[in-house]
């Protein structure tokens, strides 16, 4: 069930296929929904099938906010045994959609309870944030946008690139950030949906997928983008001319989930995974080869590798209200897909003066 990025028609034809397969098969499998990528994927994969003879390790590859629906869309035929990825806000709302079943893993006690889902129907596997990233042979290193702000100057003006929000939990997240940050300040969610408005005047393009956003980027397409910071790394490590920085003002800590999908096909062997992936093996395994930042708070900070040390030194996480994400979030976005995106400038010239 390994997935590459296809058109969405092939993508979904080729997924009921395979599923169809898998159903006729030897009875071993183990299936993923993640949006973790083919280097994490591939690698626990073939470490985890390696430690565990016999199990068949399966992954569909897709956006955050496309597990989601298709774990929603497959809730009375369960497919996936294990969702493995994605922000808290949404596994929230995978929760009351009683996407998700209760399990405790082994490592319960070594993460932030405050990260877990009411009753224990997600955990924290790891931390990530969204980050500025940009093109460094396009970017002058006095010009690079320093906080959120930035990217609201002219300069910027059709040299951002953004991946597609709707599809993405990182960019959700961050545009929830905005928009809560408003709420907070100023009762009303309309100077969030401003801020967003005068960032897509700046936006030459929503890319559809994040493979295809880097590849512009390096291509210089656009110069800047908002983006997720192990994706920063991992890039920066091929060699790819990209760099990044912490927002000054904060950026929003993303907690990565892991649950076990309501009706799992193979529930016993879905709970072994997730006690793997949180075990300091899987955890420790997955900071030293694909950049992960574990979610465990008991690991040795000198077992980690130097690039997480200093992610932990530079990041300053954001203040705002996470739970008002969840609650609210899934209504901004829509409102930000009917009335900002593409039009910005005619969003701004509707505001009254003063506003």
């Amino acid at each position: 069930m390994r997935s590459k990025k296809l058109p969405p028609v092939l993508l979904a034809a080729l997924c009921i296929l395979t599923l169809v397969a898998a159903c006729g098969g030897s009875g071993d499998e183990l299936v993923l929904y993640s949006p973790h990528g083919p280097d994490l994927l591939g690698l626990f994969e073939e470490t985890y099938e390696a430690e565990n003879p016999g199990v068949d390790v399966q992954w569909l590859d897709m956006g955050s906010q496309e597990v989601y629906d298709r774990v929603r869309s497959e809730k009375a035929n369960p497919q996936a045994d294990v969702w493995f990825g994605g922000p808290a806000t949404i596994f929230a709302r995978g929760a009351e959609d009683g996407l998700l079943a209760a399990y405790r893993p082994a490592w319960a006690d070594s993460v932030d309870a405050d990260s877990v889902g009411a009753g224990d129907l997600y955990y924290p596997a790891y931390r990530t944030a969204p980050v500025i990233l940009y093109n460094d042979r396009a970017v002058e290193r006095s010009d690079v946008p320093r906080d959120w702000d930035d990217l609201l100057d002219p300069r910027w003006e059709g040299e951002i690139l953004v991946r597609e929000p709707l599809a993405s939990g990182t960019m959700r997240t961050w545009f929830g950030m905005v928009v809560a940050r408003s709420v907070e300040r100023t009762g009303t969610p309309d100077e969030g949906y401003d801020w967003l408005a005068r960032f897509d005047l700046n936006t030459r393009e929503y890319v559809n997928n994040p493979a295809l956003m880097i590849e512009k980027l390096n291509r210089q397409e656009g110069e800047v983008t908002v983006w997720e910071l192990t994706d920063a790394l991992w890039q920066r490590k091929r060699g790819n001319p990209l760099d990044f920085v912490f927002p000054s003002s904060g950026t929003p800590v993303i907690v990565d989930s892991i649950g076990l999908v309501e009706g799992a096909p193979h529930p016993e062997r879905a709970r072994h995974f997730i006690d793997w992936v949180g075990s300091r093996e899987g955890q420790l395994l997955a900071a030293r080869e694909v950049l992960r930042i574990p979610a465990r708070n008991d690991l040795p900070r000198d077992e980690l590798p130097d690039w997480a040390q200093r992610v932990l030194d530079e990041i300053v996480p954001a203040d705002y209200d996470r739970g008002l994400v969840e609650r609210s979030g899934a209504d901004w976005m829509r409102t930000w897909d009917r009335e900002i995106r593409g039009r910005g400038e005619e969003r701004l010239a509707e505001r009254p003066a003063g506003d």
